[in-house]
């Protein structure tokens, strides 16, 4: 696999990994499955890309669910932050296993197993080849992990976000997982997305990529090496953009 770069710089991408990735779709940590996961971002690393990653909590806790129990939203929303924290140490923990400095920095200060959010200090550590891991959530409620993974992005100049998804390699028409005549996009447009609510992200997130043009590319975390190919900035998935949209 060979890297693809953006002129003369190092491709600096930010990948999304939802809390669904940590646990393999169950309650906490998959070890399993983080483990290969760190091992793929090595793979790539090694290769001069610079990788950033922001985290879920699903695994854990979700605000919006917590709510429906008869949490106060914000109070959940942190809940979930919290969790974030959590699987953020776990993939820095098997990142430093494979022999790969990483950091963690977090929204809320928790100075004890993380750095503060610091943006500049970010793109420091990753032009050292350092991993640099964001969690935390944006340190406020009522915004998902989505808009912060586009906002971390745009502030730290990714080429690109890598949206890891489970039980899906890309955006479909339909849910393929109920509708066997679902098509997968290669390519897909920002407006498209919008207007016809494919699940690529929340919306005010998609709105923000829109805004700003950041790229989103979507692909599926459980094939083998799709991580490494991916941060590599091979054409796997479904590329969401300002371009035209095309069917797979």
């Amino acid at each position: 696999m060979t890297i693809e770069h953006t002129g003369d710089k190092p491709r600096r991408v930010l990948l999304k990994l939802s809390g669904e990735a940590f646990g393999g779709g169950a309650v906490g940590i998959d070890t399993h499955v983080v483990r290969r996961i760190a091992g793929e971002i090595v793979t790539a690393v090694d290769q001069g890309v610079q990788v950033a990653i922001v985290t879920g909590g699903g695994n854990f806790f979700r605000g919006a669910e917590l709510q429906q129990a008869g949490i106060d939203r914000s109070r959940g929303d942190y809940m979930g932050m919290l969790g974030t924290v959590m699987n953020c140490l776990a993939l820095q923990d098997f990142l430093e296993q494979e022999g790969k400095a990483t950091r963690v920095q977090t929204a809320i200060t928790m100075g004890q197993v993380a750095e503060p959010y610091i943006p500049l200090k970010a793109i420091r550590h990753l032009e050292k080849g350092r991993v640099v891991i964001f969690g935390a959530g944006a340190g406020m409620p009522y915004f998902s992990t989505d808009t912060v993974s586009i906002q971390r992005s745009l502030e730290i100049h990714c080429d690109e976000v890598l949206m890891g998804k489970n039980g899906v390699d890309g955006v479909y028409t339909a849910d393929p997982r109920k509708h066997a005549d679902a098509k997968r996009f290669a390519s897909l447009s920002y407006e498209r997305a919008l207007v016809d609510n494919l699940a690529v992200m929340d919306a005010s997130a998609m709105a923000m990529a829109r805004d700003n043009d950041q790229r989103i590319r979507v692909f599926g975390l459980e094939g083998e090496g799709n991580v490494t190919r991916a941060l590599l900035g091979e054409q796997i998935g479904t590329l969401v953009s300002s371009g035209d949209s095309k069917l797979a």
